[in-house]
């Protein structure tokens, strides 16, 4: 555990940029505040691992299934033409995938998505909403 990582304390370094949904076998899943692509969340591992190669076999397999649960959950509840995932962390070096559902003929479709655009924010009540359709489909 890294006192410094919002992933690993979920403190208000967090509450800056995510909503914790659920945890899985192997991660946690965060709503991105930042809606401009409505579904947005970020899937981290529940340990503080920078790199994919720190896990295990069987944890690694079983962080993939997590992703891919999340992301089935994205498509049922928000049909997009597509998900694009991110996995960055060269300043936060916590292991997390970014899932990005993208809509044709929408905000950056067809280019590669900017990792806080500041465009879209939403009430409580709408990030409760996108929540609890990601939750009904996991």
């Amino acid at each position: 555990m890294d006192k410094n990582c919002a992933y690993c304390m979920e403190n208000e370094l967090l509450d800056a940029f995510g909503i914790k949904i659920c945890e899985l076998s192997q991660s946690k899943v965060y709503l991105f505040k930042e809606q401009s692509h409505k579904g947005r969340v970020i899937v981290a591992h529940k340990k503080h691992v920078s790199e994919i190669v720190d896990l295990t076999k069987e944890e690694r397999e079983e962080f993939i299934e997590d992703i891919a649960k999340v992301s089935n959950a994205i498509h049922k509840a928000f049909a997009p033409k597509k998900v694009n995932y991110g996995a960055y962390g060269d300043t936060g070096c916590h292991l997390h995938f970014h899932l990005v559902p993208k809509y044709e003929d929408e905000f950056e479709w067809g280019g590669v998505f900017a990792m806080n655009p500041q465009r879209v924010t939403l009430s409580d009540s709408e990030y409760a909403e996108l929540i609890q359709k990601i939750k009904e489909n996991l």
